[in-house]
């Protein structure tokens, strides 16, 4: 049994989406004869807690080391209590002018490179040698973003001479929200080293889309030979054990997860007011944040009567209320973007709406599946359910994405640094 190092931000009891990949692969390497331990931060401000994520991984080392987070700051500077929630849509929304909160934004986006995480290096580099010490690791692996995880990775790896694998949930230097927002050039020009020197020292890359890889192939052309794919997947073992409930006479549209100001699909709230207006029982459901644009978007199509914000629910919760739809919303942010949700979405069997331009990834995946389309954001038709019609999702299909069957591809990486 070889040990490898994993250093992620997120771990239960945070609820974060962004733990899911890294929980369930460690959960299934010890299977593949590589034993996980982690490094990870006391706590977080924006996640909302789920116990039932501490059952997942049992005989895992854990350590935990301080976040130093700057949002108790931010909070003060906003004028809000030291515990009150943060919601990330909130925080980078476009459509809040207050001063304050532009200049917040600004701060976050000019000071701290690469990432408003930056200050868990400074105990997250002593959390690690003690790791390293007792545990001996074969390999680290880092979970990004935050990208600040990569960085203590790579200073680890040069430390004690072990092999680095960035995984790379999002794009770095170029992730989509930054394209809204102004970056000073000393911002940008530190951020691009960060990038590029974390890349030249890992031993092997993971991108969770193919579309990122080859975007990030183009860009620096001497990791294609060091750079794989490993799709965000999904957790097998939650649809055996979960089953879809006798619907109701409502047909539910939901969309699992946070939903952000530039993901807004104004067409597909018309298509579902005009399907109200001719008879049809739709309940548009969101579960997660919602952005306020999304929200004023809602209340202007005149569908406030027919929408429920259910907010933050158990990972578990969150799988019945996928089952428990008539049709499943997903929001690609850009074309490099593959939504994690779209594959639990698959293993549904229900149908799905998709919005994203020029994503031919996204389109690829769901017509190998029959299981749904893929709209631009601009789409204006009011014919979206009678597109949907001829749909029959295939849900085995996903299948292939289960994270037990990625956990072996990730295994069959890792033996050969």
């Amino acid at each position: 049994m070889k040990n490898v190092l994993f250093i992620s931000y997120f771990w239960p009891p945070s609820g974060k989406a962004s733990l899911h990949w890294p929980l369930f692969i460690i959960k299934h390497l010890p299977k593949h004869s590589w034993k996980p331990s982690v490094l990870t931060v006391d706590e977080d401000s924006f996640s909302h807690t789920d116990e039932s994520l501490l059952n997942e991984v049992k005989n895992v080392t854990v350590i935990k080391t301080a976040a130093n987070e700057p949002f108790n700051l931010y909070r003060k500077f906003l004028g809000k209590k030291p515990q009150a929630p943060l919601v990330a849509s909130e925080t980078i929304s476009l459509s809040n002018t207050d001063w304050k909160h532009k200049l917040a934004i600004w701060i976050r986006m000019n000071l701290f490179v690469p990432d408003a995480r930056i200050g868990w290096a400074f105990s997250a580099i002593k959390g690690g040698k003690e790791l390293i010490e007792s545990e001996r690791p074969n390999a680290i692996i880092s979970i990004g973003p935050p990208h600040s995880s990569h960085l203590i990775g790579k200073r680890l790896s040069i430390k004690f001479t072990i092999p680095h694998v960035p995984v790379l949930i999002d794009p770095w230097v170029d992730i989509v929200y930054y394209k809204e927002f102004k970056r000073s050039r000393p911002t940008l020009a530190l951020d691009k080293y960060f990038e590029r020197s974390t890349l030249r020292n890992a031993a092997q890359i993971i991108f969770v889309t193919q579309s990122s890889r080859d975007e990030y192939v183009k860009k620096y052309p001497w990791i294609e030979k060091k750079s794989h794919v490993l799709f965000w997947g999904y957790n097998e073992e939650n649809f055996e054990t979960i089953k879809k409930e006798v619907a109701g006479n409502e047909e539910i549209i939901l969309h699992a997860g946070n939903i952000f100001d530039y993901q807004n699909p104004v067409g597909l709230w018309k298509n579902i007011k005009s399907e109200i207006d001719k008879g049809k029982n739709l309940r548009l459901r969101f579960v997660g944040t919602v952005s306020p644009e999304i929200k004023n978007s809602i209340t202007e199509a005149g569908l406030d009567l027919y929408t429920d914000y259910k907010g933050f629910l158990p990972y578990n919760k969150v799988v019945q209320e996928m089952l428990n739809t008539s049709y499943l919303l997903v929001c690609a942010t850009e074309k490099r973007h593959v939504p994690g949700k779209l594959f639990e979405y698959l293993r549904t069997g229900n149908r799905i709406i998709a919005f994203g331009d020029d994503n031919n990834e996204v389109n690829g995946i769901l017509q190998e599946a029959n299981a749904g389309i893929l709209l631009p954001y601009n789409y204006s038709k009011l014919d979206i359910f009678e597109k949907l019609k001829s749909l029959s999702p295939n849900p085995t299909i996903a299948k292939q994405y289960s994270r037990e069957v990625i956990a072996g591809k990730l295994a069959a990486i890792l033996n050969k640094l």
